[in-house]
């Protein structure tokens, strides 16, 4: 049984012994009942990365081999999102090359799908002094989306969160860019613990306020919205608004504390996943939705719920370096040779945030490979001078 020598939360030392069991692969990509999208993160080259909080290097082989372990699991991939480290790390022309390479890469996997995020990330919040800019600033992301063959997730705005007054600021701007989208779009509501500069999104602090705003916008263009992400961290929030939510459109849960529940249903309606976390525990997360499709609840259950405790870790405030523990992950499973970030990101937990993240990944059997995880975690802890016995 393989084990290591992990720090309590105390300061003090303990042998961990490792009880997780890998989740086996599918032969083929397995089919779903629930749309599932996995935002993807993106690795870094650190042989290049002479800038990374400035000018971060891609390391672009690892990040598209990534893309396709998500692929080959079952799932979409929600493209240059949050998860990529927009605004935190990668910069509008490094997701350009981002969308424009995993547009290509998919036209090469059988079934494989995606969209991409498009914002306003170019335009700094200061800078927009009006709607207008925000507006342009929309058009050229979502135009250089669809110019690549590619469909858009309108992501948040923080400049439009700087300039808008009121709930038909809002209105105005989505009606604007939604009337000239070639094919519908998801919408995206991030909510301030994900990035404070989001806070009193959709023109309001109040949260029946906001959902009153956004509905009326969805209501204008439903021809134009697929569907809308909400990740409020709060399930009841969610619930209020996809049960309001018009015939049609979907809500995509980016709830990263109580997606397993939001999935499953309430026996009337259920949430769509658009989730960082399944970046993560994409083998547990396509297994359980596999069994879900199937009518097979148990399983589903079984295998999802243990990877909450662990998704409540990685994304617990401040929720925004969130993309640490999902790095973490990617590295201790052998998807990446390296544990560098884009702007240093890796630096933003610490030891003990890491150690419990590795306890709980092996209690929810996402450590596909536990004797390199064990080596590498060894040695992650040796450089922070945890020494190992022995």
């Amino acid at each position: 049984m393989t084990s290591l020598t992990l720090p309590r939360q105390d300061g003090s030392l303990e042998q961990y012994r490792l009880t997780g069991i890998p989740i086996e692969r599918p032969s083929t990509a397995p089919t779903f009942n629930r749309i599932a999208y996995a935002a993807a993160h993106v690795v870094s080259d650190p042989l290049r990365d002479a800038d990374p909080w400035g000018n971060a290097a891609i390391d672009w082989d690892q990040t598209m081999a990534f893309r396709h372990h998500l692929w080959s699991l079952g799932f979409k991939i929600a493209e240059a999102m949050d998860t990529a480290q927009r605004g935190m790390g990668l910069a509008w022309p490094g997701a350009q090359e981002l969308i424009r390479r995993s547009l290509a890469e998919a036209r090469n996997v059988p079934g494989a799908d995606l969209a991409c995020g498009a914002g306003t990330d170019h335009l700094a919040p200061a800078d927009a002094r009006s709607l207008d800019d925000v507006i342009a600033a929309y058009e050229e992301q979502i135009g250089f989306v669809e110019s690549e063959g590619g469909r858009a997730i309108m992501m948040a705005s923080r400049a439009l969160a700087r300039v808008a007054r009121s709930p038909d600021d809002y209105r105005h701007v989505y009606g604007h860019i939604l009337r000239q989208t070639k094919d519908k779009v998801v919408l995206h509501w991030l909510g301030d613990m994900f990035d404070p500069q989001l806070r009193g999104y959709w023109g309001s602090d109040d949260f029946d306020q906001a959902l009153d705003a956004v509905l009326s916008v969805i209501e204008a263009n439903r021809d134009k919205v697929e569907g809308i992400k909400i990740s409020l961290l709060d399930n009841a929030k969610e619930v209020a608004l996809r049960n309001r939510l018009p015939e049609g459109v979907l809500c995509f849960t980016g709830d990263d504390f109580n997606y397993a529940k939001l999935i499953e249903g309430d026996g009337a309606k259920y949430s769509h996943a658009l989730l960082g976390i399944f970046d993560a525990v994409a083998p547990s997360a396509s297994k359980a939705l596999a069994a879900l499709a199937k009518g097979d609840v148990a399983t589903f259950r079984g295998v999802i719920e243990p990877t909450v405790p662990l998704s409540r870790k990685i994304f617990e405030a401040p929720t925004q370096y969130y993309k640490a523990g999902v790095v973490f992950l990617a590295w201790l499973n052998g998807h990446q040779s390296h544990f560098t970030m884009p702007a240093g990101m890796q630096s933003a937990r610490g030891l003990l945030h890491y150690a419990e993240i590795f306890r709980l990944a092996d209690k929810a059997s996402v450590l596909d490979r536990p004797e390199l995880a064990v080596k590498r975690m060894q040695s992650f802890l040796a450089t922070l001078g945890v020494e190992q016995a022995g």
